[in-house]
């Protein structure tokens, strides 16, 4: 037998990383297990890696430090449990060489997520490690998609009590112009509007007269179209600025004016996200981005969420 199978811990710890799809040994310690010792994480991870499930590289600077991912055979493991069942696999790291090329940007949506688990954490909060669900497909027909780089829920208070939180995060390094990162404010805005075809055969009723099924396709997914947080790192301050302001001027389209009433679109530096915590006013509205609000806050014209 498996050891992720024969220990809850280990079963763990392979679901999360398949899930994160990049964490290293320090990440998954926080992730999984911030009250033990570092050297029990450590452990697991090497009897993951002896049972085929799990790889790793160790990165030349910074400490050296490990960073692991789930083998092909690990994620098929993985997405048998009940807590992945019927997810989406993820895009498999083939190598080390492979691992090297995306390690960068994995392990900052790794470092964003965790800096709300630990959030929720402090407050009391419900967030869990699998809340963070990286690469959430979500159709526009013809082949499009707005695939976000997480997907994250969050409840106020514990036992399910206080108020859901859901929000599609986007995390930039500057490794694209500012107007290429704004325009996602438009596939945001279209994915809010789109009505998925009707299947082939069937006739689309009389105006006034729609079926559930011809609603926009978000409406089985959520019970309300999730924030949308835009995360900026890999840049200085005049960078931050720059890409403030092109998410700020995409806003201003009247195109998009009833989507952003209706949905609350923020954007914040991650290393303010670091230093303050997520839960604090570090954020701004890419159409009032003088302003500083918490994520959560119910801003003036946007929906309750």
């Amino acid at each position: 037998m498996l050891e992720a199978e024969a220990g809850s811990g280990d079963g763990l710890a392979l679901a999360v990383l398949a899930q994160y799809r990049m964490a290293t040994t320090e990440q998954m310690h926080l992730l999984i297990a911030p009250g033990a010792r570092i050297e029990q994480t450590r452990r697991r991870l090497m009897r993951l890696r002896a049972d085929g499930l799990v790889d790793r590289i160790t990165l030349p600077r910074a400490g050296r430090r490990r960073v692991w991912w789930p083998t092909a055979f690990g994620v098929q493991v993985a997405f048998e449990r009940p807590e992945l069942r019927g997810r989406r696999p993820p895009r498999l790291v083939a190598d080390p060489a492979a691992a090297r090329v995306r390690v960068g940007h994995a392990l900052t949506v790794t470092e964003t997520g965790l800096a709300f688990l630990q959030d929720a954490r402090r407050h009391g909060d419900t967030c869990r490690p699998l809340d963070w669900i990286p690469e959430v497909h979500h159709s526009l027909g013809a082949g499009e998609a707005v695939i976000p780089d997480a997907l994250l829920y969050y409840q106020r208070g514990k036992r399910g009590r206080g108020a859901m939180f859901r929000a599609f995060v986007e995390i930039d390094r500057a490794t694209m112009g500012p107007e290429r990162l704004a325009a996602k404010i438009g596939a945001y805005a279209r994915l809010h509007n789109h009505i998925p075809a009707l299947p082939v055969g069937r006739r689309r009723p009389a105006v006034g007269q729609w079926p559930v099924e011809a609603e926009e396709g978000w409406r089985r997914l959520y019970p309300l179209f999730p924030r949308v947080l835009f995360v900026l790192d890999g840049t200085g301050p005049r960078g931050v600025e720059n890409r403030v302001r092109a998410l700020h001027a995409a806003a201003s389209e009247p195109a998009l004016a009833v989507f952003l009433r209706t949905v609350p679109v923020l954007v914040a530096p991650l290393v303010d996200i670091l230093r303050n915590g997520p839960s604090e006013p570090v954020w701004r509205p890419v159409h009032e981005p003088d302003s500083r609000i918490a994520w959560t806050a119910s801003a003036a014209g946007f929906a309750a969420q």
